[in-house]
């Protein structure tokens, strides 16, 4: 005689489902906030590390408590999330000459220890430093007052003028930095071929979709 629990499972699609069951993959690991340990969705707030420029990820108890200048102590500060797109800042040929940048795309953000502004572009093997000379910075300010508005080591000006293009935002520095990932992992050849051109193209449309126009007065 056959125990019906065993007849049960000699039903073949039972079977299989059992057998699935059995192999069924694990879920996904969660990402988890990089100073409590608490899982976190993909959406989520990052402080940077004054001191190693390293970004961590954090939930939201976690960037609500360094949500104050003072609450890093001196070591971390919470990234803000303002992206503005600045319609009326037009870099002619000779400032851009003059910012030293070799490539068409670059970020500019103030280092607070080291008390200047560096000049930063992405490339296929990471961010790489321009030099910016101080003087050529403090005319853009002046020119265009709303650079002086861009939060130390936390924000960044963010310009694009590859291929043409002629915009800049006022970004946070976690933008900048997944522009350079963006660059890394899509970049092919010498010329970065038709996959990073794309990647690029669909980076900038977004962030124009998710930006904010200058309230020029």
């Amino acid at each position: 005689m056959i125990d019906r629990r065993d007849s049960a499972l000699a039903s073949p699609g039972l079977r299989r489902l059992a057998q699935a069951r059995t192999i069924e993959a694990p879920p996904p690991a969660l990402e988890r906030c990089e100073l409590c340990g608490e899982p976190i969705p993909s959406a989520h707030r990052h402080l940077l590390h004054l001191h190693s420029r390293e970004l961590l990820c954090a939930c939201r108890a976690c960037s609500l408590l360094f949500d104050r200048r003072a609450a890093g102590d001196g070591h971390y500060r919470l990234v803000p999330q303002r992206r503005l797109r600045l319609e009326g800042l037009e870099l002619s040929e000779p400032d851009w000459e003059q910012l030293r940048i070799p490539v068409a795309i670059a970020f500019f953000t103030r280092d607070s220890a080291a008390g200047r502004m560096l000049a930063m572009y992405p490339s296929p093997i990471g961010a790489t430093e321009s030099h910016l000379e101080l003087p050529m910075w403090e005319a853009l300010e002046r020119a265009h007052p709303v650079l002086e508005t861009i939060a130390e080591d936390v924000e960044a000006l963010l310009v694009n003028r590859a291929r043409g293009a002629r915009r800049q935002w006022i970004v946070p520095i976690d933008d900048c930095y997944r522009l350079v990932a963006v660059i890394r992992t899509s970049w092919r050849g010498f010329t970065g071929g038709s996959e990073a051109r794309l990647a690029l193209e669909r980076f900038f449309d977004d962030l124009d979709q998710t930006s904010s126009p200058e309230q020029r007065r």
